[in-house]
């Protein structure tokens, strides 16, 4: 009887522990459980950066593909278009036409050449070096008067030119020195007269390519 009551005694302590540790377990089980099935939340912080990255490109001032498509299609219709003529014509910010015709000219859709200090944009393929550096000429009003009038009459003297023209000897001087340094006007000097005509490489080519600019 006596070793009964201390034997009774341990047992009921391991009766107790056993069930303390149950309880324990399930309780973390539980938990566990609810950390599993809840929604993953997402940082605060994280979340506004993509929000806000979101609303910064929809108001975006670089616009859609759209108008990247109608400063092409302006270029095909005006070759020889100057940057300027580019935002003059579409109605758009210097900052939009740089974007977009930075990124046409890098895919190789479009092309320029040097006209002093400006560039004139053409759709790319479309025209040799040497037609586009006579379109860029015809986008001068006096030097396209001047191959107007040597595509007409063939061979026009100084002076009748200027008259016709209603220029100073001088100033038909000088355009007449940059048409033959381009290699697209001859001089023929005769005694005291001097007369112009057009390189016979650019006879053809002209009368179209002055269609393509006056249409």
């Amino acid at each position: 009887m006596t070793l009964r009551k201390p034997l009774l005694a341990i047992i009921l302590s391991l009766i107790i522990v056993v069930s303390l540790m149950a309880i324990i377990q399930l309780e973390k089980n539980s938990s566990l459980t609810t950390n599993l099935t809840a929604p993953l939340a997402s940082p605060a912080f994280s979340s506004q950066i993509i929000f806000s990255d979101i609303a910064r490109e929809a108001q975006s001032p670089l616009i859609s593909n759209s108008t990247r498509a109608q400063v092409y299609e302006f270029i095909v219709a005006n070759p020889g278009i100057q940057f300027r003529g580019v935002c003059t014509g579409l109605c758009i910010a210097i900052g939009t036409a740089e974007f977009h015709l930075g990124v046409l000219k890098k895919a190789g859709l479009i092309s320029f050449v040097r006209d002093g200090k400006y560039k004139r944009f053409f759709a790319a393929k479309k025209f040799s070096v040497k037609e586009m550096k006579l379109i860029s000429l015809l986008r001068h009003e006096t030097s396209r008067l001047i191959l107007k009038t040597l595509a007409a009459e063939k061979t026009v003297s100084h002076g009748k030119l200027a008259s016709d023209l209603y220029i100073t000897s001088q100033g038909l001087t000088w355009q007449m020195n940059r048409l033959r340094e381009q290699g697209i006007v001859q001089g023929n000097w005769a005694a005291t007269q001097v007369t112009y005509s057009l390189n016979e490489i650019y006879i053809q080519a002209l009368p179209e390519l002055l269609c393509i600019i006056e249409s």
